[in-house]
C-alpha cells in the first residue's frame, strides 16, 4: 500500500484495515500522520509488523482531543473488533476504577472491574493519578477502608484517616454526606477539594514542612486529572448517538458517532442534498433502519413529532438532547472536529496544486493513468481516481492493451486515454477537473493528441519518475515543485497509486497465463 497522506496531525486512533475492509489493526497516536506514515518508512522490522504492513490496504482514523482520550478509544475498539495484530487482553487487564459500595457505611477501594454492587467511577489511564486520588478522597472525607466493621476504633482513626463509624463517633447522615461529597468529587466537582487541598499545602509550606507540601501538590495535581473528563468512556448504563453536520452550498454533510454504554465504537459518514428539514429526514429515515439509542444528541431542535416518531418505533421515550455546555457539548465538537477533518483535511493540498499549476478552478477530480509490462508481455494499463484529494476506489479501472504488440508505451498511453474519455463523451458523463499521466513529455503529447482528436478540452499533465518534474502544455521546460510541497506529493500519491493498481492487474494476467 502506498502510504496514506491525508492523515491529519491531531491525536487519536488509527484503524489499518486490507482488501475486504476488515479491521486488522487499532493504534493510537500523539500525531496520527506521524505515527500511520512511520510504518511504511522502516526499513529493519520485526516479521509480525512486516506482515501487517504488507496486509493494510486501507486506513481510517478517529480524531480525539488529547492522548489519554485515544488511548481509552483504543482499548474500546481493540475489544470490539478484536484485530488480527492487536495484542489478545482479557477483560481483567482494563484499566481499573475506583468503587463506592452500597453498604450501609460505604467505603471506597481499587476495583479492578465493574463487578459487584455500588457505583464505579473511571477508568484510570494512570496508576499513579488513580491512588493519588483514593488517598486524598479518604484523608480529607475520612471514609472507612476495612472490609467488616470492626467492634471497635482502629489505628487508622487514631491517625485521622477514619471518621470510625464503628464506634458511632459520627452519624448515619454525617457519614453519608462524607460519601456525597466523595462521588461529587468524582464526578467532576472538585473545587471545593481542591480548595482544601491548597490551603494545607500552603499551611504546611508556612510552617517549613516543605516535604508535606509537595505530597499535597502532588495530589492536587492528581484530583485535576478529573477535570479532564474522558469522554472516550463515560459512566453510562444506556446507548446514545452523537449527531453533527456541516452545509456546504447544496450539501449537508453529516457524521454520527455510536457510543454504547458511555463507549465511544464507530463513526458513520452521510452526504445528501440540502432541504429545509433535512435533520429530521436523515433521523427518520436512519432510525427507520438501525436501533434507536435511549439519547441521541444533536446540534439543533427538530420538530417535537420526531419524538413521538421516535416513541412509537423503540415502545420507549427517546431523550433528545441539544447541549449548550457540559460533556455532551464536548462530543459535540468532537464529532465536528472529526467531520472538518474528513472534509477539509485535503483542501489545501488540492488549493496548492491549483495555485502551482495555474489552474481556473480546484481539481477536485483528477485522473491518473500508468502503463505496465514486463518485456514487452502481458500490456496493461490502469487509471485511478482521486475525488477530493481522496482514492475513489469505485471509479479506479484497468485496461487490457488491445492494438499494441510491442514495447511502446506512448501508443499504450494513447489507446487508454482514446479508450476512457471517448466513453465518458458518448455517454454524455462528467469529465475529471485534471488528467495526470505517468511519464514525460512523449506521454504528455500521446494524451493530448487523442484529446484533440476528440473534442475535448482537458487539462492534462505529465509526473515523470525519476526527477519529478511536471510536464505541462505549451511550456518547453518541466516545472519543478518544491519536494516537500503539498502539491508535489498529492501528485506523486496518485501517481504511486495508479503504479500499485497496474502492476497488480499485470501480476494477475501473467498469473492467469501460466496457469494456463
Amino acid at each position: 500500500m502506498i502510504p496514506p497522506q491525508n492523515i491529519p496531525s491531531n491525536p487519536g486512533c488509527y484503524l489499518f484495515k486490507d482488501k475486504f475492509g476488515k479491521i486488522i489493526y487499532i493504534g493510537k497516536a500523539k500525531d496520527l500522520k506521524k505515527r500511520v506514515l512511520s510504518y511504511f518508512n522502516r526499513t529493519e522490522e520485526s516479521a509480525k509488523t512486516q506482515a501487517l504492513v504488507e496486509s493494510v490496504d486501507s486506513v481510517d482514523f478517529l480524531v480525539t482531543d488529547n492522548e489519554v482520550e485515544a488511548l481509552i478509544l483504543e482499548n474500546n475498539l481493540i475489544k470490539k473488533f478484536k484485530p488480527k495484530y492487536n495484542i489478545n487482553l482479557k477483560d481483567s487487564k482494563r484499566y481499573a476504577y475506583i468503587q463506592i459500595t452500597n453498604e450501609e457505611f460505604p467505603r471506597l477501594f481499587i476495583a479492578r472491574k465493574r463487578e459487584g454492587e455500588g457505583k464505579f467511577y473511571g477508568p484510570f489511564v494512570s496508576a499513579a493519578s488513580r491512588d493519588y486520588i483514593l488517598e486524598a478522597l479518604i484523608k480529607i472525607f475520612k471514609i472507612r477502608t476495612c472490609k467488616k466493621l470492626p467492634k471497635k476504633e482502629c489505628l487508622r482513626y487514631s491517625i485521622g484517616l477514619c471518621s470510625a463509624p464503628c464506634i458511632n463517633n459520627l452519624s448515619k447522615e454525617e457519614y453519608l454526606g462524607r460519601v456525597k461529597a466523595a462521588e461529587l468529587v468524582l464526578k467532576g466537582r472538585i473545587r471545593n477539594l481542591i480548595k482544601i487541598l491548597d490551603f494545607k499545602m500552603k499551611e504546611n509550606s508556612r510552617i517549613l514542612n516543605y516535604e508535606a507540601a509537595l505530597e499535597i501538590k502532588n495530589q492536587i495535581e492528581a484530583v485535576k486529572t478529573l477535570e479532564e473528563r474522558q469522554k472516550m468512556e463515560r459512566d453510562k448504563d444506556y446507548d446514545e448517538d452523537i449527531i453533527n453536520y456541516v452545509i456546504i452550498k447544496d450539501k449537508v454533510y453529516l457524521m454520527l458517532f455510536n457510543s454504547k454504554q458511555g463507549i465511544l465504537l464507530n463513526k458513520q459518514d452521510f452526504e445528501f442534498e440540502y432541504t429545509d428539514n433535512f435533520l429530521e429526514e436523515f433521523l427518520v429515515q436512519y432510525y427507520s433502519e438501525n436501533n434507536i439509542p435511549k439519547k441521541i444528541v444533536i446540534p439543533k431542535e427538530v420538530d417535537e413529532s420526531i419524538g413521538e416518531f421516535f416513541k412509537k418505533l423503540k415502545k420507549d421515550r427517546v431523550n433528545i438532547e441539544i447541549p449548550k455546555k457540559g460533556v455532551s457539548k464536548e462530543l459535540l465538537d468532537l464529532v465536528k472536529k472529526n467531520l472538518d477533518i474528513a472534509l477539509f483535511g485535503d483542501q489545501d493540498k488540492l488549493e496548492d496544486l491549483m495555485d502551482k499549476l495555474k489552474l481556473n478552478e480546484l481539481p477536485k477530480v483528477i485522473e491518473c493513468f500508468d502503463i505496465s509490462h514486463l518485456s514487452g508481455t502481458s500490456m496493461t494499463a490502469s487509471m485511478v481516481q482521486f475525488r477530493n484529494a481522496k482514492p475513489d476506489k469505485d471509479s479506479y479501472r484497468r485496461f487490457k492493451i488491445r492494438t499494441v504488440d510491442k514495447i511502446d508505451d506512448y501508443a499504450a498511453m494513447k489507446e487508454v486515454i482514446k479508450r476512457r474519455y471517448s466513453k465518458l463523451k458518448n455517454e454524455n458523463l462528467s469529465m475529471p477537473n485534471l488528467i495526470v499521466v505517468d511519464g514525460g513529455k512523449g506521454q504528455l503529447s500521446a494524451a493530448l493528441g487523442v484529446l484533440e482528436e476528440l473534442n475535448l478540452k482537458l487539462i492534462v499533465i505529465s509526473l515523470a519518475k525519476r526527477d519529478e518534474e511536471v510536464f505541462v502544455p505549451g511550456r518547453s521546460s518541466p516545472i519543478v515543485l518544491n519536494k516537500k510541497s503539498k502539491a508535489l506529493r498529492l501528485l506523486q500519491q496518485i501517481r504511486n497509486e495508479a503504479h500499485r493498481f497496474a502492476i497488480n492487474y499485470n501480476r494477475l494476467l501473467r498469473k492467469k497465463k501460466m496457469l494456463g
